[in-house]
């Protein structure tokens, strides 16, 4: 627990200054947990007997978040050209022998989509009309849910959620975790509309709350899907007590992409 709590102070103290910069600073930030989350990705499915193509996974993952940022227009291009890209180097590996090499560019293919494309909606929330705040508010409130239904659930929880990807996690601990999701979506609007320069009833936060208490959590079945395949406990050893850069974002990649809707759709 103290190795957790201190890791989670020095990347409160390097983040924060990102985030109130924007700019360079917080994509440096985010690139660099994208790009080391894609390098574990490629680790995870390795040890589960994929072979997919390291460099051009992790160099996909930064191209994409670049041209999100930067270059927006080029986006898509990005994507569409890695996943070619992908496609002649499993080509080439078949060719060579790999009889798999189908499914390693389907996997392959998976950790653009996913850490690339989809891990850039927390840079392009950045991007939006007072986006550090909408970050502050997206973020805490995953963070109010992961330690609801981690502190609740550890105390209180019975039954199980999902045995098989996560037997720690339990029903208690996810109503837990959507519970205290609601108070911090609900507290965190009237903070930021009372001192800030946000807009969002107490309703509408808790609602938002709501939401990401009930969707979050696959974000972290998921990655303990691939870790379950793997064989591995945790993604990496990046953070220590918290294990590697995509143990620590597997939320964040779902409330990232919900919280940029949400806020596109409903709130602008």
């Amino acid at each position: 627990m103290r190795k957790r709590v201190l890791s989670a102070l020095a990347l409160l103290a390097i983040g924060f200054p990102a985030l109130a910069i924007g700019g360079v600073p917080y994509y440096l930030l985010i690139g660099f947990f994208l790009a080391v989350a894609g390098w574990e990705y490629v680790e995870m499915t390795t040890a589960s007997g994929a072979r997919p193509s390291r460099w051009l996974v992790v160099g996909g993952v930064v191209a994409i978040a670049t041209t999100r940022f930067f270059l927006a227009q080029y986006a898509s291009a990005a994507l569409a050209f890695s996943i070619l890209a992908l496609m002649v180097f499993h080509l080439v590996d078949y060719e060579r022998g790999r009889d798999q090499a189908g499914t390693d560019f389907a996997i392959s293919a998976g950790g653009l989509a996913y850490l690339g494309w989809v891990g850039s909606y927390l840079l392009e929330i950045r991007s939006v009309e007072y986006g550090g705040w909408w970050v502050m508010f997206i973020l805490p409130t995953v963070w109010c849910v992961d330690t609801g239904a981690f502190m609740l659930g550890a105390a209180y929880g019975k039954n199980r959620m999902s045995p098989r990807l996560s037997p720690k996690k339990s029903w208690e601990g996810f109503a837990a975790g959507v519970f205290t999701g609601m108070l911090g979506g609900g507290f965190f609007a009237y903070a930021y509309s009372t001192w800030g320069p946000l807009h969002l009833p107490i309703w509408q936060g808790a609602l938002f709350g709501l939401l990401i208490g009930l969707l979050t959590p696959f974000g972290d079945l998921g990655e303990s899907m691939l870790k379950r395949q793997a064989g591995m406990k945790d993604s990496g050893n990046l953070l220590p007590g918290h294990g590697g850069a995509f143990d620590r974002i597997d939320s964040w990649l779902w409330g990232a992409v919900l919280g940029y809707y949400f806020i596109t759709w409903f709130v602008r």
